[in-house]
């Protein structure tokens, strides 16, 4: 007897009588996922109820719990954070962002291209998730719940796939090229029909299994956006290197005189090169908030009730929780001390240069570091709701609206695309229908169409000029890492400093050495050698090799004790009422002594001065946004002559400040720079900064100069001239090539020539900028 299965109630005819079970993993997997939830199956219930209705299959049968992911608001706002797969290019982000807007309730949608992260908010309790994320199937993407983890891991998939792709079509266009070579060279010596056959029987023995496998990520991208009802680049790339190869086989087998495969299969491999690299520069700009993101990922201990501590992650952990940091550990959360004093390095999410002293009632935040003393929390806010994953947020949201310019692009390709189709088809149909041609003809006519048409030289004209730029630029110890940061260089008029680590160096150094007694710096730097403390390490690197104390003990938030010394804050053991110090100070104390005061300072880059002096020559508009103390900030910017100057901004106040300013040119290290790295114009970062900033910066440059600045503006000025040469050769090349393929003056072979050589006239014009002065 056949019996049905528990889940969907399908007949599963391997059922023995009186047996149970399921007619496959899907359904296992999700009978027991809607168990563990006190759901019935659809089995049980024919009507899908709005909880199961939630649940959706994926490819591999498991079922999402998209409802199991969603965060409601305050204000009844409902948000859904989720990954979105088979993104190609902001053609994409822009048509899900469309689909989705055009829902009823929905009031945001936004795709993050580096991460594909897509927040998806409404309101209204009617409205079912499951209906919105179908809206986005239907399209051809598939969407999951967010994760770091996962989205890490379809990428590194993604990319070996196209490495292996371009590895392949890379060896064949070789040995492809090889044997045409041969057959070309043959024309002139008398080669036999013979010979020329077995040349192209092995041309095609290597290029179709090539073409085959090499072909993949645009034929599929093309068979998804057909599917869908839209086309984009895909579809005639694919359409061109499809029917090329087609067509020569067919040559082959009829013992024609030409194939061209070579044609097919190198167009693959440019193509590829192009994508790979570009998935590439993705994978660095999703590195900064996988980085962030990772700040804050470490068990939590929590102090329970009883007194004991229970190690938790901190997706568990609640507010009102009490939290334990002990010394050198990076706090996980948001929270008010209501136990212990400590020192925090605040630098990553303040830029503030010398740690804070917390105690009692004051706030601490996620990604700080505790450095001296233990600490209880009492938890105020978690995960999405810290500080640290507002900045993430920052980022992700700059890092789309930067997006705009290649969304602009991808556009008119979205539009390029049906007309060369179009413009190939009706060549066909006239060559066969109405000049009366045969239908190998007209397709060869039509196929020099398709591969003519491509726009290699209008591909090239941008992507070159930046390869030859970023080569000149990183001989000068600079690294370009995205693909229209000159192009956005080129546009600055606003130049945003920070001052801690890009301004000045990002390290304190004693400055007053010369006014205090050898025999006290010698006893303060061998105090100061027991402790890790910046300012200590200052001291010892003033002083050079130095014996340590025993016995030093280390107050936490107040500074260090060795008998009856004492050596740290102004309020522990200083003189309150001397005049304060410009920048970070020291206390020495000795019994029946005066106190003693070591000043400290971040001294400016050497050429800072004449850095700034140039910019200002140039036109234009200069700014300093600082986390540091005003007092610090106060000091750097007369120094420089910076007129419009602001202390003590938060990250938020960063972007804020950045919004009003015209094509602004960010310039930073810290990670409370990171959202304003992102949302600037175009952004620059020193090679000393943190991982997180560096990623989310446009370049990075090495050494302890700030000149990187001035060249790296001026190659981008001269690089934004050569782009539009190229364009313009590039559209002389179309205007004259397309008109002779239609006419049918031109083969495939010569097609994929002429296409070669104007790619080769856009490089050769784009290589000037690789010698000269700018």
């Amino acid at each position: 007897m056949t019996k049905a299965c528990l889940h969907c109630g399908d007949p599963v005819p391997s059922l023995s009588e009186g047996g149970d079970g399921f007619c496959c993993k899907g359904c296992e997997g999700a009978y027991n996922l809607i168990n563990g939830l006190g759901l019935k199956t659809y089995y049980e219930r024919r009507t899908i109820d709005p909880e199961i209705k939630a649940l959706r299959p994926d490819e591999d049968g498991a079922m999402i719990n998209y409802r199991a992911h969603i965060i409601e608001e305050e204000d009844a706002t409902k948000t859904l954070y989720l990954m979105v797969e088979g993104i190609h290019c902001a053609a994409c982000v822009w048509l899900i962002e469309t689909a989705l807007a055009k829902q009823d309730g929905v009031l945001q949608a936004r795709v993050n291209m580096s991460t594909r992260r897509l927040v998806l908010k409404w309101r209204g309790d009617d409205i079912d998730p499951n209906e919105l994320v179908g809206t986005i199937n239907a399209l051809g993407y598939r969407l999951v719940p967010f994760d770091p983890c996962l989205l890490n891991s379809e990428n590194q998939k993604s990319e070996k796939e196209l490495l292996r792709a371009l590895a392949v079509a890379g060896f064949a266009t070789a040995n492809v090229m090889l044997f045409s070579v041969s057959v070309w060279a043959g024309y002139s010596q008398g080669m036999m029909e013979s010979t020329r056959d077995l040349m192209h029987w092995l041309s095609a023995l290597v290029a179709m299994p090539a073409v085959a496998y090499a072909g993949r990520p645009f034929f599929r991208s093309a068979l998804t956006a057909l599917k869908s009802g839209r086309t984009n680049m895909d579809v005639p790339i694919s359409l061109a290197v499809i029917l090329t190869a087609a067509m020569s086989l067919v040559q082959v087998i009829n013992s024609e005189e030409h194939v061209y495969f070579d044609s097919s299969i190198s167009l693959l491999f440019f193509l590829l090169i192009g994508r790979y690299l570009d998935r590439r520069a993705r994978g660095r700009a999703r590195g900064a908030a996988e980085h962030l993101l990772g700040l804050n990922a470490v068990a939590v201990s929590v102090l329970l009730d009883d007194g004991t501590q229970s190690l938790l992650p901190p997706d568990q952990v609640k507010d009102g929780m009490t939290v334990l940091s002990t010394a050198g550990e990076r706090i996980a959360v948001d929270g008010v001390i209501v136990d212990g004093q400590s020192d925090i390095d605040t630098s990553l999410i303040s830029g503030e240069s010398v740690p804070v002293t917390v105690k009692t009632d004051d706030r601490v935040f996620a990604g700080t570091t505790n450095l001296s003393g233990a600490l209880k929390i009492k938890v105020t806010a978690t995960g999405e709701s810290t500080l640290l994953a507002e900045i993430v947020r920052l980022m992700e949201e700059a890092e789309a609206g930067r997006a705009k310019y290649v969304a602009i692009a991808d556009r008119v390709a979205q539009q390029y695309g049906p007309v060369v189709n179009v413009l190939a088809l009706g060549t066909f149909l006239f060559w066969f229908f109405i000049a009366g041609a045969a239908w190998h003809e007209a397709l060869l006519t039509a196929v020099a169409v398709l591969i003519i048409t491509c726009p290699c030289a209008l591909a090239l004209a941008v992507p070159v000029v930046q390869v030859i730029a970023s080569g000149r630029l990183m001989r000068q110890g600079i690294l370009v890492k995205t693909g229209t940061a000159l192009e956005r260089l080129a546009q600055v008029k606003h130049v945003v400093f920070d001052k801690t680590g890009t301004l000045t160096q990002g390290r304190a150094e004693l400055v007053n050495r010369t006014e205090i007694d050898d025999e006290a710096v010698m006893l303060a730097a061998s105090i100061a050698a027991a402790s890790k403390h910046p300012l200590s390490r200052a001291l010892c690197r003033a002083v050079g090799r130095v014996s340590v104390k025993s016995g030093v003990q280390e107050i936490s938030g107040n500074g260090l004790a060795w008998q009856d010394v004492r050596l740290g804050s102004r309020n522990w053991c200083g003189d309150e009422a001397a005049p304060l110090s410009a920048g970070p100070e020291l206390w020495l104390n000795q019994p029946d002594k005066a106190p003693i005061c070591f000043r400290f300072e971040d001294n400016l880059r050497r050429d800072a001065q004449d850095v700034i002096t140039q910019l200002k020559a140039q036109g234009y508009g200069l700014h300093l946004l600082s986390g540091d103390r005003t007092e610090p900030v106060r000091k750097v910017a007369e120094d420089l002559a910076i007129d419009d100057w602001k202390a003590q901004c938060t990250p938020k106040a960063k972007c804020d400040a950045l919004e009003k300013l015209d094509h602004p040119l960010m310039v930073g290290d810290g990670l409370n720079d990171a959202p304003a790295l992102a949302a600037a114009h175009v952004s620059l970062s020193p090679s000393t900064a943190i991982d997180v900033s560096q990623t989310a910066a446009d370049a990075v440059f090495q050494g302890d100069r700030l000149r990187p600045v001035i060249e790296a503006l001026g190659v981008a000025k001269k690089a934004e001239i050569l782009v539009k040469q190229n364009f313009a050769l590039a559209f002389i090349y179309n205007g004259v090539t397309i008109p002779l393929a239609v006419a049918g003056y031109v083969t495939p072979l010569i097609a994929a020539v002429a296409m070669s050589t104007s790619s080769l006239v856009v490089i050769a014009n784009a290589l000037r900028l690789s010698r000269g002065k700018l």
